[in-house]
């Protein structure tokens, strides 16, 4: 027989229960697993076993004798929902499948279903995934007879993202483009219209999108008294995971699950509240103490990931937050390495010290499992991702894919090889029908034409070619050969030709092509910094033709059997994962935290709690890093240290000069003259006064 614990509980008397729970949990974590109910508030600091807490938690309420059926586990991912549940089941040693736990839209979808006919639905409705329900609006576009062959007009995904950010912000579809769509804004009206028609059209034929699982259960809650009463009287006790990633619709449906009972649990940390842009409402944690005036508020501190020196970095960088709750992480770790801060002249100089610091800890005994490089956007891991390419490291990439492997990069790149290579016959097709009207036939017959001549690139621009291309498409062919021209203008010249092409009309098309065309634009003007240091367009694109087949290889290697990999990671990506070994790069002002957050103080807010998790995911030990010159288009640029480094006290970690092997000290001439781009524009520039680089 199994030995029993028996323990005073809340639910009436003394109670046997299978699991110890006095030993097994802190001394934060036990009060919060055998609270008697009410509103509760966990602020569970990073790494101090918020999981295991929750898990507890309902395994607690059913030794407690609460029906499966009367307690509701929300989650942001299905697979939490499993992993939580099944530790509950290996704990208590029995089935607990009747318990009611899965994402926000799982159980939305599970309400739904048996009352659609009260939202005018039936209970067969179809859900539209992403791919699906661009289709719906493609078809939505055509019927609206939106002419999309003679201008440049945003691509479904991109009005999907306008759509979803206003459902789920509840802000009208003018303020959301206006605010976060500024390049679309003289066609507002027509996808207001298009929206419309894409929710009429979904409501006539019983579809729902992802967003629908959530208003439309909104709408069932609010206006239909009855299922609301019936589903807070059959809840007994509610529990949501990451509440501080809520946004404002499933707040209010969790309040209204929670009415009766009133028996409500969130789990969260405010200080890693990091997905405005997914729309997710950072006020919901901090206002819950004012919405349930009685609420419990329990602090997790003790955390369990981290060494001590970590998480004196990481208290005090979140110590300015404007807006928080107070807490402290505490270690229950002994003590061990200092951050590192990193200067490093230049980019590429930083990807080196990765590497080579990569290998050395590996020399040490440490698996490149262990070890990950985290960043604010995706382009910064450019030069890294090339040198451990180079360099035989294999890496995984949790941001998006390998760079050289982009739609954007591929499409900029084929334009300089028909250049290299007038013959190409794959950058003739890539760039061709990247041209409104033009699509695979009409590329293959001009690229056969253009084959035939001797002279490709001038047969390019002659009256046989232009009567290939499609009524409408005019216009697009003619910005086509201007570009071309401009590019023949500087073919020794590649990083000027990425300049150049980043300026011209395939900017507009990123921008109506895809939501993160921000970001986009920014790898490109990395590739441009990157292609400075090549001295023509040959040398540039047989080095990028090496390191991809090098990565090729490593792929091919790395699916026989060589599991062993570090991870390169945004930090949005990182969030929830911790490593022994963390990197973090370009902790320059202007890039962490991003330019584009520069005088608008909630998103600078978010900005401090991203660099507030990228410090928490280190386990043992923690590297800082950042290029002190840039390399773009304007010349050098001195780069400033992130204020988020410049506010910890230097005490806290300990700075590493790296010498350039080829030169004792940093070369400072010529920078007198460089035109230096502002805040506004980018960078946080700063004059030579008011760096020592001789510390």
């Amino acid at each position: 027989m199994p030995h029993k614990y028996v323990l005073k509980s809340h639910f009436g008397g003394d109670k046997n229960y299978r699991i110890d729970y006095a030993n097994e949990l802190t001394e934060e974590q036990l009060p919060v697993v055998t609270a008697k109910g009410g509103p509760m508030l966990v602020i569970a600091g990073a790494g101090s076993g918020k999981t295991r807490t929750v898990t507890y938690r309902v395994a607690y309420l059913v030794e407690s004798g609460v029906p499966l059926d009367r307690i509701l586990l929300v989650t942001f991912t299905n697979k939490a929902a499993r992993e939580m549940l099944s530790r509950v089941e290996l704990l208590l040693k029995r089935d607990v499948k009747g318990i009611c736990g899965g994402t926000f839209h799982h159980v939305g979808n599970l309400m739904l279903r048996r009352h659609a006919d009260k939202v005018g639905s039936n209970s067969n409705y179809t859900i539209l995934d992403r791919a699906d329900a661009k289709d719906l609006l493609d078809s939505c576009i055509g019927e609206a007879n939106i002419d999309t062959k003679t201008r440049r007009f945003p691509k479904a995904d991109a009005i999907l993202s306008i759509i979803g950010l206003s459902v789920n912000t509840g802000r009208n579809i003018t303020d959301v483009i206006a605010y976060n769509y500024p390049q679309f804004e003289s066609l507002t009206d027509e996808i207001e219209g298009l929206a419309k028609l894409y929710h009429d059209r979904k409501r006539k034929h019983d579809m729902m999108d992802f967003d629908d699982l959530l208003c439309l259960w909104l709408k069932l809650l609010s206006e239909n008294a009855d299922v609301a009463e019936k589903y807070s009287r059959k809840f007994q006790h509610v529990l949501v995971d990451e509440y501080q990633d809520t946004n404002l619709i499933q707040a209010k449906i969790i309040d209204i699950l929670a009415s009766h009972h009133r028996n409500l649990t969130v789990v969260g940390d405010d200080s890693q509240s990091i997905y405005s842009f997914r729309g997710a409402h950072f006020k919901n944690i901090m206002k819950f103490p004012k919405v349930y005036p009685d609420a419990k508020v329990f602090k997790l501190e003790l955390n369990h990931r981290s060494t001590p020196e970590i998480l004196s970095l990481a208290n005090e960088s979140i110590a300015l937050a404007g807006e928080k709750f107070d807490k402290e992480l505490r270690a229950n770790r002994q003590s061990g390495q200092k951050p590192v801060l990193v200067p490093l002249a230049t980019v590429h100089e930083q990807a080196d010290f990765v590497a080579q610091r990569m290998l050395e800890l590996r020399e040490e005994g440490h698996s490149l499992n262990d070890m990950a490089v985290l960043y604010r956007s995706h382009y910064q891991s450019m030069e890294i991702q090339m040198e451990l390419t180079k360099r035989g490291i294999p890496f995984e990439i949790r941001s998006g894919l390998r760079f050289f492997e982009e739609a954007h990069i591929k499409d900029v790149l084929a334009h300089l090889k028909i250049f290299h290579n007038p013959r190409d016959e794959i950058s003739w097709g890539r760039a061709l029908k990247l041209l409104e009207r033009i699509g695979p036939r009409t590329a293959e017959k001009i690229f056969q034409l253009i084959n035939q001549s001797p002279r490709p690139l001038e047969e390019i621009f002659s009256e046989t070619i232009a009567k290939q291309v499609p009524r409408g498409g005019e216009r697009a062919f003619k910005a086509f050969l201007e570009l071309l021209k401009q590019l023949g203008e500087h073919v020794d010249q590649p990083a000027e030709m990425i300049r150049v092409i980043s300026g011209s009309n395939y900017a507009e098309y990123l921008k109506n092509q895809y939501p993160n065309w921000r970001e986009r634009l920014e790898d490109l003007e990395q590739l441009g910094s990157y292609s400075i240091q090549f001295k023509d367009l040959e040398e540039l694109l047989s080095a990028l033709a090496l390191v991809s087949g090098i990565e090729s290889e490593n792929i091919v290697e790395g699916e026989e059997g060589d599991s062993e990999a570090c991870v390169l990671s945004t930090v949005h990506q990182a969030k929830g994962l911790e490593w022994k070994i963390v990197f973090v790069v370009w902790l320059a002002d202007g890039r962490f935290p991003s330019y584009l957050s520069f005088g608008k103080e909630e998103e600078m807010e978010e900005e401090r709690r991203l660099f507030y998790v990228a410090v928490t995911r280190a386990k043992d030990e923690l590297y800082l890093s950042y290029p002190m010159i840039y390399s773009g288009y304007e010349g050098q640029v001195l780069m400033k240290t992130s204020r988020y480094l410049e506010e910890v006290p230097e005490g806290l970690f300990d700075k590493w000069e790296i010498e350039n092997e080829e030169e004792e000290t940093i070369d400072l001439s010529g920078f007198h003259e460089t035109k230096v781009r502002d805040r506004d524009d980018g960078f946080q520039a700063i004059s030579l006064n008011d760096l020592d680089f001789m510390k």
